[in-house]
């Protein structure tokens, strides 16, 4: 069945390899349920228009500002969740000369990437949800437009899986997919004993490779090795967000061979306590995040992590116009 749900995916993901129109409108006529729900990153959220919307709102704004609009995936992994939900999850970046604005970010007239995550719920032959981050920011940053505040870790054009095995086909592997599922379920709860006994509860050692790659979004940018993931994301994220839980109600979690992928629409809450992350205030004020994860394990250990964090949405919900100030520092560089 996971292979059929590739299949299907493959429809509309072929569909945005070479760009067109009209064969993009028919993909996701016969990809998406008319009905299904669309979730994307802000600010786009969930579309009122289902699959018409993500086709005439969405994507169709993007041919336009990139007329050579290319769908490149690194990653196409399926399984199912524990409560029974089959996903199919992808990611890669849309790449192509950006030449018309897009968001009111202006174009560069150079190639330029976006990365995306996108995941799609299958029942019965058709996709019924998508849950989808686009990293925003990263293209903010390749038109010199970032309003906010410099990176922590190295941003740059995040990699592929370094084995270059991530478009999994193939009959499933039952036995790997259920042991990467266990080494990242297993770093993921220790993660939570973090409240209790601090850093040294939460073993990351036990689960992560000595030259594991955390590629996190832009705005946050990757970490090498354990002490560049603490160091760039984890120790401001735990100082700021000291409360951060996750919401079980919304998580998906499933494996495919030595991959693993999450999603969850928002899949933690946490409260703005502390300080230290993003140049955020501690003013106390509680959010949610949306964060959709790909894991690679090898030999028992998770050797690279792919995270979008959906930044943008973090901000709306502090109230900062993330794309508001961006118009205003173009305005300050004459080029509004």
């Amino acid at each position: 069945m996971t292979e059929v749900n590739k299949q299907l995916i493959n429809i509309f993901r072929s569909s945005l390899y070479d760009f067109d129109l009209n064969a993009t409108a028919e993909a996701i006529e016969r990809a998406f349920h008319p009905q299904a729900l669309i979730q994307l990153s802000f600010p786009f959220e969930t579309l009122a228009d289902g699959p018409q919307g993500l086709f005439s709102e969405v994507l169709m704004p993007l041919a336009e500002a990139l007329p050579d609009l290319e769908r490149r995936d690194t990653i196409v992994m399926s399984g199912t969740t524990d409560s029974g939900k089959q996903w199919v999850g992808c990611c890669g970046y849309y790449t192509g000369i950006f030449t018309k604005p897009w968001l009111n970010i202006r174009p560069t007239g150079h190639q330029i990437s976006l990365r995306f995550h996108e995941f799609y719920q299958v029942e019965q032959g058709q996709i019924v949800e998508m849950q989808a981050i686009w990293d925003i920011p990263e293209l903010m940053m390749q038109a010199n437009a970032w309003p906010m505040v410099p990176s922590l870790g190295r941003e740059w054009h995040v990699p592929g899986p370094a084995t270059q095995d991530g478009i999994i086909s193939g009959p499933r592997d039952d036995i790997r997919s259920n042991d990467s599922l266990k080494t990242v379920s297993d770093m993921c709860d220790g993660l939570a004993n973090f409240s209790t006994g601090g850093a040294d509860a939460m073993a990351l050692g036990s689960y992560w490779h000595p030259r594991c790659n955390w590629y996190g979004p832009s705005g946050i940018g990757t970490g090498r090795g354990l002490s560049g993931f603490r160091n760039w994301h984890q120790i401001p994220f735990l100082n700021a967000l000291p409360d951060r839980g996750g919401i079980p109600e919304t998580r998906n979690m499933f494996s495919d061979g030595d991959y693993v992928g999450f999603t969850a629409w928002p899949g933690m809450r946490m409260t703005v306590s502390g300080d230290g992350w993003l140049g955020i205030a501690p003013a106390g004020q509680q959010i949610t995040m949306r964060s959709l994860d790909f894991w690679r394990c090898e030999k028992g250990l998770i050797r690279e992590n792919w995270v979008l964090i959906d930044l943008l949405d973090v901000y709306h919900q502090l109230g900062v116009d993330v794309l508001g100030r961006m118009r205003e520092f173009n305005k300050a560089k004459g080029l509004s």
